[in-house]
C-alpha cells in the first residue's frame, strides 16, 4: 500500500497561490484578502505566515532569485547558436513563471525597497551572464566581437530579456499574459534577443540562428 503523500505546507501553499494570483491579474490587484478566500483560510492565518504583503512578495522574489542564480550559471557553457537559443528560452520560461514582477516591475520597485536594491543585482547578473554566453561563443568562433562591441550588445540583450514582457503586453493586452500565448511570446523574445547578434555571427551560425527563429519573426 503507498504511503500517503504529506500535505504541503500552509506557507508553501499560500506562496503557490499568491504567485498564481499575482501572475493572472497583477500585484496590484490582488489584496490579502483574496489570497485567503482563494486559500480557503482565515486572514489571520496568512497574517500569521505572512504579516504583510510584502512578505509574500519578497518571499516570491527570493524563490525567483534562486532559481535564476542557478540557472545564469549554464551561460559559460555556452559555445554555438543552438546553445545560446536554448538558454535564453530557459531565461525567458523562468520570467514567465514570475512574471507578476515583470508586468508590474516599475510599480513594485517604487513600493519595495527590498526589490529596488536586489533587482540591480539581478540585472548585473544578467549582464555578467551574457557576458559569458558572448565569451563563449567567440571562443568558439561563432561569433567576432571586440570588447567595445560586446559590452553594448549585452546590455542591449539584458534590456530585452527585462523588458520584453513589457513590449508584448502593449502590443496586445488582452491576450499577451495569457498562458495560451505564453509559448510563441517567449520565443518571440528569445528570437529579439538573439538577431542582436546576427551582424556578429559567421555564416553557418547565422544560416543555422534564422532557421531555428523561422517561425518566430512576428
Amino acid at each position: 500500500m503507498p504511503t500517503p503523500k504529506k500535505p504541503r505546507r500552509t506557507a508553501e501553499r499560500i506562496l503557490e497561490v499568491t504567485l498564481d494570483l499575482f501572475n493572472r491579474f497583477g500585484e496590484p490587484n490582488v489584496s490579502t484578502t483574496l489570497i485567503s478566500a482563494e486559500l480557503g483560510i482565515s486572514p489571520g492565518n496568512l497574517y500569521y505566515h505572512y504579516p504583510a504583503k510584502d512578505e509574500l512578495i519578497n518571499a516570491l522574489f527570493d524563490r525567483y532569485e534562486r532559481a535564476l542564480d542557478e540557472l545564469l550559471r549554464a551561460a559559460d557553457g555556452v559555445r554555438n547558436v543552438e546553445d545560446a537559443w536554448l538558454f535564453l528560452h530557459m531565461l525567458f520560461e523562468l520570467v514567465w513563471q514570475y512574471r507578476f514582477l515583470y508586468r508590474d516591475l516599475n510599480d513594485l520597485l517604487s513600493k519595495n525597497r527590498r526589490l529596488e536594491t536586489h533587482f540591480q543585482f539581478v540585472l548585473r547578473h544578467k549582464g555578467e551572464a551574457v557576458r559569458e554566453l558572448l565569451a563563449g561563443l567567440s571562443g568558439a568562433g561563432a561569433v567576432k566581437l571586440t570588447p567595445e562591441e560586446a559590452e553594448p550588445l549585452a546590455t542591449a540583450m539584458v534590456v530585452v530579456l527585462t523588458y520584453w514582457l513589457s513590449y508584448e503586453y502593449v502590443r496586445d493586452p488582452r491576450r499577451a499574459l495569457e498562458p495560451e500565448a505564453a509559448g510563441a511570446a517567449l520565443a518571440r523574445g528569445a528570437w529579439h534577443a538573439m538577431s542582436l547578434l546576427l551582424p556578429y555571427l559567421d555564416a553557418e551560425s547565422r544560416a543555422h540562428l534564422n532557421a531555428l527563429a523561422a517561425p518566430y519573426r512576428a
